[in-house]
């Protein structure tokens, strides 16, 4: 993992043809500015209008944004991604078919299995193999902080199935979205050795990161990025 001016950027994806980072609190959010990281127009920025759905967009030559918490496209010069400020921002790449993607994971979209159906719209849509697919998973809330309700747990738990993601400590519920998601690309196909898995813990450290359930109504966002190049 390579870390330079605000900016995660996995090893795993470290192939020509494609850049992908995760950013932290420190990396200057603007429009302009995420472009310049990538050297293109930042009418070639495309982020959707994130409502916690389950909803997977597939982009072409259209920019308008449109309601989604995923986004696909094989389009080379266009930098997709998804803002979080807690939930899970994962990045895909299939580097046979040159498609990628960028999925916001927060406890609905995990349920809703929102990251399955972006692999299944990659399959779909443009012949992906789950072998071939890189993913990524930047930082999140992590299962150290994040207790939840029994009806989030619940139903993570139902998409998911029983894992040590999800642990119950006397009546509080401790819940590792990451790792959900981890495991949910697992069973959709996705060999271990195709994923990368950040670490770090956004309530554990608001220095660096952004997190609503720390700073509330006062946190920013940060987020995961990629393009074809």
């Amino acid at each position: 993992m390579a870390k330079r001016n605000g900016l995660i950027e996995p090893r795993l994806f470290s192939y020509r043809g494609v850049k992908a980072f995760f950013s932290t609190s420190s990396f200057d959010h603007k429009p302009d500015n995420i472009a310049k990281t990538v050297n293109i127009s930042k009418k070639n920025v495309y982020l959707p209008l994130q409502k916690h759905t389950s909803y997977v967009h597939i982009l072409d030559k259209d920019m308008t944004p449109v309601i989604a918490d995923a986004v696909v496209t094989g389009i080379k010069g266009i930098l997709i991604g998804v803002q979080v400020a807690d939930c899970v921002p994962i990045l895909l790449y299939d580097r046979q078919r040159n498609v990628i993607g960028a999925v916001h994971a927060g406890w609905k979209g995990t349920a809703a299995g929102i990251l399955k159906k972006t692999i299944s719209v990659m399959q779909r849509e443009f012949n992906s193999s789950t072998w071939d697919i890189l993913m990524a998973a930047g930082p999140s809330i992590r299962q150290c902080c994040y207790n939840v309700g029994a009806d989030v747990g619940d139903a993570v738990d139902s998409a998911t199935g029983k894992g040590d993601y999800y642990v119950k400590r006397d009546s509080l519920r401790f819940i590792d979205l990451s790792s959900a998601n981890v495991k949910q690309a697992l069973s959709a196909g996705i060999p271990g050795e195709n994923v990368w898995q950040s670490e770090e813990c956004t309530f554990c450290d608001p220095d660096r990161f952004h997190s609503y359930r720390y700073a509330k109504d006062k946190a920013g966002r940060q987020g995961g990025f990629i393009m074809l190049e």
